[in-house]
C-alpha cells in the first residue's frame, strides 16, 4: 500500500478507536450545513475522511499541472499565431472572433484546473478534462476543511504528522493583481469585478474572493455579464462605475448562448478598455477536442521528447462521435471502453459513461448523439477506470441517528482529482469522489478536504 493509503488506514483506525467520533461528526455536519460552500442554492455534500496526500503525490500533482500548463500554452499561443493551426479545430465563427480578441497582459492562461485520475498505488495519471476561468471548488475545499480541522480524529491524526491544506484563496488575489499589473492600460487604483452569468455561478464563492481583493484595498464587485454597459470609452458595472478589470468566470459558451447579451463586454474587450483575466483564449483548451488535438502531428512537432512522451502516456484516446472519426459499431459492441460527452459544456451534464447503462440504453445513446444528432457535437474517449479509496459517505442522517446507528465503516469510492494552476503554478486540489464511474454531484457525487501529510508545499495553508 502507498503511503497515502497508510494514512487514510491510519485515519480509519483513529476514528475507530474514538467509537466513529459521532459528536464530531454531527459538528462538522452542522457547520456545513451554514457553511458558503453553496452550488446552485444547495450545500455541496461532503465526507468526513478528507483526502491525505504524501510527498510523492505531490510531487507528482505539481509536475504534471505545471507540464500540462506549459503545453497547453504553447497550443493556445500557436493558435493565435497560425491560421492554419485553427483548422485543427472545429470553431465556430463566433468562438473564433472571441478568441482572437486582444488581451493586453503577460499571462496566457491565468486560471486553470485540470481534472485527472491518478492512481496513488502507481503514480500513473491519466486526465479527465482541462477547465480554465469557470472552475469552481475552491471555497468547497476551504469549507470542508474547516469543518473537520476542529475534530478529534483530525487533532489526533495532526499530532503524529505534518498537516498542511490547500491555500486557494490569497494566492490567486496575489497572482490575478500581478496579471493586471501587466495590462497595456492598467489604471492607478483600478476597480474589478468578477463575472458570470450569476444564475450558473458559484455566488457565495464569488463574495468570498471580493471581499478579500476588498481588504487588500482594491474595490471589487461580483455583477452579471448582462448587468455591465459600454460608453465606447468605459465599462461600467450596475452601479455606473467604471470597471477596469475583470475576473471571467463566465464560460464561453454562455456567451455564446447569451450573445446579444454580452455584447458590452465583448466591445469592451475589443476596444482594449478592460483587462479581461483570463481570455476567451481559454476556450481552446476547455472544449474537449483539444484531446484529439494534442496528438496530430501538428501539435506533436511543437513539442520537445518530455512533453510528447508525457501526452502519450496521460491523453485518452479520444475522437468526435461520428461515423467519419469513428467506427460506431465497434464503440456500440464495446460499451465498457468507451464514454461518451458533450464536446463544448461544463457541470458533467450528458455524461455517459458505457458501463453504468444496459446494453440497449448504450446503443440508443450513440444513436441519439452521434453525428451530432442531438444538436450538440460530442466527443467518445476511452474509459478510465478511476482509483478507488477508503472515505465515508455524507452523513446526511448523523443529526437524526442515534450513536448506535451511525456507520463508521470505511466504503470504496472512485477518485478525480482536479489540479489548480495559478498562472501555471500548482496550488492545490479539488478531491471529488463518487460510488459510479462517472463522479459528478448529479451522481452521487461529494468533496472531501485535501490534506498534504508529512510533505513540503509551496504556498501550503498551515493546519
Amino acid at each position: 500500500m502507498a503511503k497515502d493509503g497508510q494514512y487514510t488506514s491510519e485515519y480509519f483506525q483513529i476514528l475507530d478507536e474514538l467509537d466513529g467520533d459521532i459528536e464530531s461528526r454531527r459538528q462538522a455536519f452542522r457547520y456545513m450545513m451554514d457553511s458558503t460552500a453553496i452550488v446552485h442554492h444547495q450545500v455541496v455534500a461532503s465526507s468526513f475522511i478528507p483526502k491525505l496526500f504524501s510527498q510523492e503525490i505531490y510531487d507528482l500533482m505539481k509536475r504534471s499541472s505545471e507540464m500540462t500548463h506549459r503545453i497547453l500554452c504553447k497550443v493556445m499561443q500557436r493558435y493565435l499565431d497560425d491560421p492554419e493551426y485553427r483548422e485543427l479545430f472545429d470553431f465556430d465563427d463566433r468562438l473564433r472572433e472571441l478568441i482572437l480578441l486582444p488581451r493586453g497582459y503577460d499571462s496566457l492562461l491565468p486560471f486553470a484546473r485540470v481534472d485527472t485520475f491518478i492512481d496513488e498505488d502507481t503514480g500513473r495519471l491519466a486526465f479527465c478534462e482541462f477547465n480554465g476561468d469557470g472552475s469552481a471548488g475552491m471555497n468547497e475545499n476551504r469549507e470542508i476543511t474547516n469543518s473537520i480541522i476542529g475534530s478529534d480524529t483530525f487533532k489526533t491524526f495532526a499530532q503524529s504528522h505534518k498537516v498542511t491544506g490547500c491555500s486557494l484563496f490569497q494566492p490567486w488575489v496575489d497572482r490575478f493583481c500581478k496579471i493586471y499589473d501587466t495590462y497595456v492600460n492598467k489604471v492607478q487604483n483600478p476597480r474589478f469585478a468578477i463575472c458570470d452569468y450569476l444564475e450558473n455561478g458559484v455566488v457565495d464563492e464569488f463574495h468570498v474572493f471580493a471581499s478579500l481583493f476588498k481588504e487588500r484595498g482594491i474595490d471589487c464587485i461580483v455583477c452579471d455579464v448582462r448587468e455591465l454597459t459600454f460608453n465606447g470609452s468605459t465599462l461600467n458595472g450596475p452601479d455606473g462605475l467604471q470597471i477596469d478589470a475583470i475576473w471571467r468566470r463566465c464560460v464561453t459558451n454562455d456567451v455564446i448562448d447569451h450573445w446579444s447579451e454580452s455584447q458590452a463586454l465583448i466591445d469592451a474587450v475589443r476596444a482594449e478598455k478592460v483587462a479581461l483575466i483570463g481570455s476567451f483564449a481559454g476556450h481552446i483548451i476547455h472544449d474537449k477536442q483539444i484531446f484529439e488535438v494534442l496528438m496530430k502531428p501538428a501539435t506533436i512537432d511543437m513539442l520537445d521528447a518530455d512533453e510528447v512522451s508525457f501526452l502519450e502516456q496521460t491523453i485518452p484516446q479520444t475522437a468526435f462521435l461520428d461515423e467519419g472519426s469513428v467506427n460506431l459499431e465497434q464503440i456500440i459492441q464495446n460499451k465498457d471502453q468507451w464514454i461518451i460527452k458533450p464536446a463544448d459544456h461544463y457541470g458533467a451534464d450528458d455524461v455517459y459513461a458505457g458501463r453504468e447503462v444496459t446494453d440497449e440504453q448504450w446503443q440508443e445513446l450513440i444513436s441519439k448523439h452521434a453525428n451530432a444528432a442531438s444538436g450538440t457535437q460530442f466527443i467518445v474517449q476511452r474509459f478510465i477506470t478511476p482509483y478507488k479509496s477508503e472515505t465515508l459517505p455524507p452523513d446526511t442522517g448523523i443529526l437524526e441517528e442515534p450513536d448506535g446507528a451511525v456507520k463508521s465503516e470505511p466504503v470504496m469510492y472512485n477518485n478525480l482529482n482536479g489540479l489548480y494552476l495559478y498562472d501555471g503554478h500548482f496550488q492545490g486540489v479539488f478531491s471529488r469522489l463518487g460510488p459510479h464511474p462517472t463522479i459528478s454531484k448529479q451522481n452521487e457525487g461529494m468533496t472531501a478536504a485535501t490534506i498534504w501529510v508529512d510533505a513540503d508545499v509551496e504556498e501550503g495553508l498551515e493546519l
